[in-house]
């Protein structure tokens, strides 16, 4: 199954704050899937997994079945927005991960590229580096199923736009 996704240029690129111009993408949601069902079933105590757009869209995910998907994928951009302020309030520079740690386990939203972050949660047994390091395998595949974009007609060229 493919999703249609239309981005706001200003995910893309802050040179070119005008909302009206969108770029669309399709994504193979079924080929996401099985990357982050792959991810969670063979990662030691991560307990699900979701890609969302940073407007809070959910791409695909792997979540245990009594969390919302939606739900899930709108708190993960509001994470994302209040860290990249923060960075920003703070002269962190570019944000690469936003780490949330609970009594009954971790949520890790890392960037994903261009288009998506990566949420994923996991038990309090988790080994960090191991979770961090298997987060950090990951991330180029699901960049790279990402990264083909089908462009639909009448959608605008990313590179030109970001050009101007």
């Amino acid at each position: 199954m493919d999703l249609v996704v239309f981005i706001p240029f200003d995910c893309l690129t802050s040179s070119n704050p005008d909302l009206s111009r969108m770029m669309t993408m399709t994504i193979n949601t079924a080929k996401i899937e099985n990357i982050l069902q792959n991810f969670v079933t063979g990662t030691s105590e991560v307990q699900g997994a979701a890609l969302v757009s940073p407007d809070g869209l959910p791409l695909a995910s792997s979540l245990p079945n009594e969390m919302d998907e939606e739900r899930v994928s709108a708190m993960s951009a509001a994470m994302l927005s209040l860290g990249e302020r923060i960075g920003s309030e703070l002269s962190r520079g570019f944000l690469d991960r936003i780490y949330v740690e609970g009594d009954r386990g971790y949520g890790i939203l890392t960037n994903c590229g261009e288009y998506a972050v990566l949420l994923v949660l996991a038990s309090k047994a988790a080994k960090q580096g191991v979770l961090l390091l298997e987060i950090k395998r990951v991330i180029p595949e699901l960049k790279a199923a990402l990264d083909p974009i089908r462009k639909i007609s009448g959608a605008y060229d990313t590179q030109s736009q970001i050009a101007e």
